[in-house]
């Protein structure tokens, strides 16, 4: 029987004896190959998978274990992916696809697996194509646009896919929407009241005004048109209501309540998740379906009784939103409901027991509350009216086991109060009516549980999707998850109070701060992320148009059940996508989301804010100019949407002289890896958080000094002979250093003993480079002199290859002529000769360090 994971083979193993033996197959062992052969789009898109370099040997042996037995049964997970996983397996091993005994279960208990083996069915072939389908499409977006963002923006790194590109459309649309957002002050009304109890005493109650009131001056007049007022209650409502619990959990539930409660990411809840699974603690982790089956109502039905009386349950049947739920069968519960804690780590512990009481929950009664709504009169104001509410809990229902958080911080609804007895006609004592300034707020930026949400709400992805989604978008660089402080904001205050007690009589006001814009964990989009979704968004919008995506995925669940053939779905997409895709090639401009500053208040150059190769930056002056415009880096957390002229103009500022130590001057700059201070001709880093704009002499000699310190201790051993010749104290220990190569010293030498002789014997024995990987239908020449030098045919026109390194061949030169010699020139080139030189900057006496090459003109 093979299984997916190690895990999973040892446990089912023990529930089935000797009579099977269970192997793992470490998830899909075949995949489609890199470059433009892994689909033959003239041929019906057929694909051309080959077998991972990493599962070879695992292929091997299942290979070779699959001849020695019986019959093989197939064990994988139970979604699209396990049945394609399975599919392939019956293609690398020979099995007989008509009759591969297939094999599905959703929890892995002894009862389960008995029941699965004496229930085997053939792989369903619908699944496998679906999931096929969908990685075609995405492998056709990702090939075809990925190529024209790295030529029509910048950089290599950048790709684009049918979901991920959706999901940071809707980050980047969230951060312009709350960008735009006008937040106009308004003032909102709230009295306090003094009554008396049941029990004779004195207890306090708040009512408010529902309306908001615009201005400072309307506040102060309502307030004094309150000094002398009566205020008496008019109407009181007491009604029922009830709070119902929560469904059991699906994939996306889990995923955002474990994201708001436990703070775990939507990739780390699904690890967790699957360990759970494999260890036979919850059910299956991937599934759209909310249902429970029989057994599991009965058990947890038991559990509650025990726990907490019969008045505590309520069995209900909850139907599953997703029409398709196509991912399982059931909802993610634990196997065994009277084991309330499982997991080997606290991580595990947590997520178990989320499961565990979201499922009992789900089977409680309801709570039953009791709100009282209380109206209260101003017989100054007779057209404005008070209103106080309040909450009882008269029974806690299925919260006295779980209580389900918000969708985010800002929507956590105000705990209602308790009011003390009212009646109608009571008249009250007011103690004191407060007027403060509130600030609309625009909608809350995503966390990962947000954004999720709203994947599904869009029907956009499925339950095996969300996570890698999510997690893509982050390391392309697209989108960051932080924390923010936030910034102080004044809001002011009138206050009606009376003296010592005495009714309120005189109206004072006050400046409060507080503290907006704080966020925690929230998904940003970045400078690069917003230019290339508005790249997409203009050449591609099919691609990143909500409705577009969520109708094929719609398609691929249609092929899922038997309704579509999987090429007609391709098809369907990629003949007009392609003619997109030539289109844009062609006639695409180049895309740096530059955005004008204003002019440069000395020269009246202007100032532009843009993306460049290494990222955001201003730019001073314009290319065709005499002189070649000024660059610097934008620093966080500034960006090219929010970045002020004043603001950019501070960025020139660098370098900066901060005087001379020991004879020679000290400039502070910042350049691709980081801010550091230049010395005598040596760089040293700034250590973490330093700031190049604002570091005094005495903190740069501290740098200086500490790295001194720091490379003596280092040198273990110096030759008079050669100073290029080290034996240096290392990361991952002693080493020898000789020029720009790294020596490894054999286990068992003492570094200390090592002679001069000793470290040239080693140098001479250590290959100083390492094999170079190259495609033989791509070699132009290469040299007896230096096996690791190619001249090779590229995508943009013939280069040189030396070890790791990609050197480029000058235009007009006939790459096929070039010698040995004429490479080793160019690889040997000084680096100094390809940079260009940086202007003098008009706002500083010193010269930047930042150059980029020219933008291309327009055609």
């Amino acid at each position: 029987m093979i299984v997916e994971s190690p895990a999973k083979a040892k446990i089912i193993g023990k529930f089935l004896g000797q009579d099977f033996t269970v192997r793992s197959c470490y998830g899909h062992v075949r995949d489609l190959p890199k470059g433009d052969t892994a689909i033959d789009v003239n041929n019906n898109y057929k694909p051309q998978y080959e077998i991972s370099e990493d599962k070879k040997q695992v292929v091997a042996d299942l290979r070779k274990l699959a001849k020695s037995v019986e019959q093989v049964w197939l064990a994988t997970d139970e979604d699209r992916e396990g049945e394609a996983i399975s599919w392939h397996l019956c293609e690398v091993l020979n099995l007989n696809i008509k009759n591969a005994k297939r094999i599905v279960f959703h929890e892995i208990t002894k009862p389960a697996i008995q029941k699965a083996v004496q229930n085997p069915r053939l792989i369903d072939t619908h699944l496998v194509d679906a999931q096929q389908a969908r990685r075609v499409v995405d492998r056709l977006v990702g090939f075809e646009i990925s190529p024209i963002l790295w030529r029509k923006i910048s950089g290599t790194s950048l790709s684009a896919g049918r979901v991920q590109s959706v999901a940071a459309r809707l980050v980047v649309e969230r951060e312009r929407e709350i960008a735009a957002f006008e937040s106009t002050p308004y003032f909102k009304i709230i009295a306090t009241f003094k009554v008396k109890d049941k029990d004779g005493k004195e207890v306090y109650f708040k009512g408010e005004l529902p309306e908001k009131i615009d201005t400072q001056n309307d506040a102060k007049t309502f307030l004094q048109n309150c000094i002398g007022a009566n205020f008496t209650i008019t109407d009181l409502q007491v009604k029922p209501a009830k709070k119902s619990p929560p469904p059991p959990f699906i994939t996306s539930t889990l995923q955002q309540e474990a994201n708001r409660k436990l703070g775990f990411s939507v990739s780390r809840t699904m690890n967790i998740a699957q360990k759970l699974y494999e260890a036979g603690k919850i059910t299956y982790m991937r599934t759209d379906s909310t249902y429970l089956s029989d057994t599991a109502i009965t058990n947890a039905s038991q559990e509650i009784v025990n726990s907490y009386g019969d008045k505590y349950l309520q069995n209900r049947q909850f139907k599953t939103k997703s029409a398709l739920a196509q991912e399982a069968h059931e909802a993610i519960r634990p196997t065994y409901f009277e084991q309330h804690e499982a997991g080997e780590t606290p991580e595990e512990r947590k997520l178990y027991s989320l499961i565990w009481k979201r499922t009992l929950a789900s089977q409680m009664s309801d709570a039953q509350l009791e709100r009282t709504t209380a109206t209260i009169d101003i017989s100054t104001l007779p057209k404005d009216k008070l209103v106080a509410r309040g909450e009882v809990l008269k029974f806690d229902g299925f919260l006295t086991l779980y209580r389900e958080s918000a969708i985010d911080e800002e929507s956590e609804e105000e705990q209602s109060s308790m009011l003390p007895p009212l009646s109608i006609g009571q008249v009250l004592a007011l103690r004191d009516m407060q007027a403060t300034e509130k600030f609309p707020r625009a909608a809350a930026r995503y966390n990962e549980a947000s954004l999720v949400k709203r994947l599904e709400e869009l029907g956009i992805g499925r339950p095996s999707t969300y996570a890698a989604t999510i997690s893509t978008i982050q390391n392309r660089g697209y989108v960051v998850r932080e924390d923010r402080e936030g910034t102080m904001r004044d809001f002011r205050v009138l206050l009606l109070t009376g003296p010592n007690g005495n009714p309120p009589n005189n109206i004072s006001a006050k400046t409060s701060q507080e503290r907006t814009g704080v966020e925690k964990a929230k998904l940003f989009p970045t400078d690069i992320g917003m230019v290339v979704n508005d790249f997409l968004v203009k050449h591609f919008s099919n691609i990143v148009d909500y409705n577009f995506t969520a109708q094929i995925e719609k398609q691929f669940d249609e092929v899922a059940q038997g309704n579509s053939q999987w090429t007609d779905v391709v098809d369907n997409f990629y003949k007009p996508f392609h003619i997109t895709v030539e289109d844009t090639k062609q006639n695409a401009e180049r895309e740096t989301g530059q955005r004008l500053l204003g002019k440069h208040p000395k020269t009246g150059k202007e100032m532009f804010a843009r993306l460049g190769k290494f990222g955001a930056m201003v730019q001073i002056g314009n290319s065709d100019d005499e002189e070649k415009p000024l660059f610097a880096s934008i620093r966080a957390p500034q960006t090219l949407q929010s970045i002020t002229l004043e603001q950019a103009l501070t960025l020139f500022d660098l370098p900066r002289n901060l005087g001379e130590f020991e004879g020679k001057d000290m400039k502070v700059s910042e350049g691709r890896f980081g801010p550091y201070v230049q010395h005598n001709s040596a760089f040293y880093s700034l250590p973490k958080g330093a700031d190049p704009y604002t570091i005094n002499p005495e903190q740069a000699v501290e740098v200086i000094l500490a790295k001194r310190k720091a490379d003596i201790e280092k040198v273990i051993k110096s030759f008079p002979e050669d100073a290029n010749i080290q034996v240096l104290n290392g990361r991952f220990g002693p080493y020898i250093k000789a020029g720009a190569a790294n020596i490894k010293i054999p286990k068992g030498t003492d570094p200390k003993e090592l002679t001069f002789e000793d470290c040239k014997a080693l140098i001479g024995n250590t290959p100083t480079t390492k094999q170079v990987k190259v495609n033989e239908k791509d070699i132009l020449k290469k040299f007896v002199e230096d096996t690791t030098v190619f001249v090779l045919k590229g995508r943009f026109g013939p280069y040189i290859k030396a070890g790791e390194a990609n050197v480029k061949i000058p235009k007009d030169t006939n790459a096929e002529a070039l010698t040995y010699d004429d490479c080793r020139k160019l690889i040997d080139k000084p680096a100094s000769t390809k940079k260009a030189k940086a202007k003098t900057s008009d706002t500083a006496t010193t010269k930047t360090k930042t150059a980029t090459t020219k933008a291309p003109k327009t055609k």
